[in-house]
């Protein structure tokens, strides 16, 4: 039985640059931090390579974790930093937050890429498209405070529950 979603991962060329986005500039806390040389054979099983390296962080993303890992080997195919997000597979990663107005302004002026300004969805909240150092794309939006306690009084859904 699923418990929850317990992280994403995502692949990246420099480590230390999606460090210098996710963690100075969004705010994830590192919670631990390790590395691989060739010498793990469940690492190799996962990755279905021999000799696999890799470095990675797992960052605290409030309800969730974030895992950054830089592999060495294989070497990886580079990701396309204009990948639009309605091509299959992982089309974003979505963080809610306080003050997007704020955040925005910061990051705009921290040289971040946005596909498109903040956008206003009537009394759904406010959000954006960010793109990180790879392109991968990270929306943020901020709901207001009426959305979290409209979803407190939901009913719960169960086997039993008719839709």
């Amino acid at each position: 039985m699923i418990r929850g979603l317990h992280r994403t991962v995502i692949s990246t060329p420099d480590l230390d640059r999606a460090l210098g986005f996710y963690r100075d500039l969004l705010g994830l806390k590192v919670l631990t931090k390790g590395s691989w040389n060739g010498n793990w054979e469940s690492a190799d099983q996962l990755t279905n390579h021999q000799g696999s390296a890799a470095l990675w962080v797992m960052l605290s993303a409030g309800n969730t974790n974030l895992e950054i890992v830089q592999y060495d080997s294989p070497v990886p195919t580079p990701l396309d930093p204009h990948t639009p997000v309605v091509d299959h597979g992982i089309a974003r990663i979505c963080f809610e937050v306080t003050n997007i107005h704020q955040m925005y302004e910061d990051l705009v002026a921290a040289g971040v890429h946005f596909d498109c300004p903040l956008q206003y969805q009537d009394d759904l909240g406010v959000t954006t498209y960010a793109r990180d150092p790879d392109g991968n794309v990270v929306e943020l939006v901020e709901y207001p405070d009426r959305y979290h306690e409209e979803a407190l009084q939901l009913p719960r859904r169960t086997a039993a529950t008719p839709k």
